[in-house]
């Protein structure tokens, strides 16, 4: 009785988890661009598409735990 009630917890709290680190990743990519394009405005093009992949290949993550998430 208890231990699916335990995956239940456990496959909500690594979804939360992995939504938190992408989040985070997101930030970090987007201010890392707009801190480069402020630096050099002439690779404006390179820059944001290097960053929308890297955004894109972050969110994902969150797919993967969605996906693999313990089934109690």
């Amino acid at each position: 009785m208890l231990t699916p009630m335990l995956a239940e917890v456990a496959g909500s709290l690594s979804v939360g988890l992995c939504g938190l680190g992408s989040a985070i990743g997101v930030g970090l990519v987007g201010m890392k661009a707009s801190e480069a394009v402020g630096r050099n405005p002439g690779a404006f093009g390179k820059v944001i598409v290097l960053a929308v992949l890297g955004m894109a290949l972050a969110e994902a993550i969150v797919f993967y735990a969605l996906f693999i998430k313990p089934v109690g």
